[in-house]
């Protein structure tokens, strides 16, 4: 017990001087833009990344600007170009935000920003193409089915596999739309519910595991991933209410694994930000089955920033505050 205590406290060390050596010494202060909000359905969640980001910046002498994107408010974005502004921040989250659109209007603008570029933000943000880059390179995935609004047809349709079935709009995040059927009048059900938000609609067969995340940072083909995450869920599945209410989720980083198991697992989380071209930093999440075979669900570009996301718990692991670490993802960005 006592060696493993040593180990974790060695490595958390070791990623921490990684880190710190990798951030430019003598940082100057700059313009910095945060974008937030925005008209998902994760607006609430990113007005509080927003927050967070906001104090971080300025608690590191930084200029801020903030902007609640909407997109039939683009001059404000624009306008961003005669401002002198040195970076942008995206702290959005799903869609106008998280899928690449927000980036490609910052590219033409020629502004930079933190974070993954058009083509990585829009694969991540498509969960079943997203699947065929990480199946490519090696990374277990669960058998699925696209579903297409246009070519639905209900009297025919069947899958592959059996029930349970995960029923989930193919480009929303935080569980949005999602159902777990149990029979085919639960799956079409969900089907026609997750057609509600999205114009494509994944089917997968459901995994009974562990609910596990791995934050992944660093400069380009050179990332690192932080400490494990397990998440317990307070309800059955974790939900939109167990991932945002307070109290409703306990994170236990780093998270009980054996060795092999916990290399692997960051092994395929680091993988899978490379294979589809992320930059500086997202989380990984993962599905640990009984037979300590790892699943990943999906590469989240722009994760939760609030001050008890995710993230921000496995940095502060390795001795990096919630501050520090956003003035990290700053100085990656710089050397994009």
């Amino acid at each position: 017990m006592v060696g493993r205590l040593l180990m974790n406290n060695l490595v958390s060390l070791l990623m921490k001087s990684f880190f710190e050596f990798y951030t430019l010494k003598g940082v100057f202060k700059m313009k910095i833009a945060v974008l937030y909000g925005g008209t998902s359905n994760e607006r609430e969640v990113s007005l509080n990344s927003g927050k967070g980001i906001i104090h971080a910046l300025k608690s590191k002498g930084h200029e801020v600007i903030g902007i609640d994107f909407h997109p039939n408010r683009l001059e404000e974005i624009i306008h961003l170009k005669d401002e002198a502004i040195d970076m942008v921040f995206i702290g959005l989250h799903g869609r106008y935000g998280e899928d690449g659109r927000v980036q490609g209007l910052l590219d033409m603008l020629g502004l930079n920003y933190v974070g993954s570029n058009v083509l990585a933000s829009a694969l991540a943000m498509d969960k079943q193409r997203a699947k065929i880059f990480f199946k490519e390179a090696g990374i277990p995935v669960a058998k699925d089915r696209l579903v297409q609004k246009k070519t639905f047809n209900k009297a025919t349709f069947s899958v592959p596999f059996e029930f349970p079935i995960v029923v989930k709009p193919n480009h929303e995040g935080s569980t949005i739309g999602l159902t777990i059927a149990s029979n085919e009048h639960e799956l079409i059900e969900g089907i026609e519910k997750a057609f509600l938000h999205d114009e494509e609609v994944l089917v997968e067969e459901f995994i009974k595991g562990r609910e596990l995340t791995v934050a992944v940072m660093g400069d380009f083909g050179k990332e690192k991933s932080l400490p494990i995450i397990e998440i317990i869920s307070k309800n059955e599945l974790y939900d939109y209410e167990a991932k945002y209410a307070p109290g409703m989720s306990e994170h236990i980083v780093p998270a009980p694994l054996d060795e092999a198991v916990s290399e692997k697992i960051k092994r395929y989380a680091v993988l899978a930000h490379q294979a589809i071209g992320c930059e500086v930093y997202s989380r990984v999440d993962f599905l640990l089955k009984e037979n300590k075979e790892p699943i990943i669900l999906e590469v989240n570009t722009l994760p939760g920033m609030t001050e008890t996301s995710l993230f921000p718990d496995a940095a502060k692991v390795i001795g990096l505050s919630y501050a520090d670490m956003i003035e990290q993802f700053i100085q990656l960005s710089l050397r994009k």
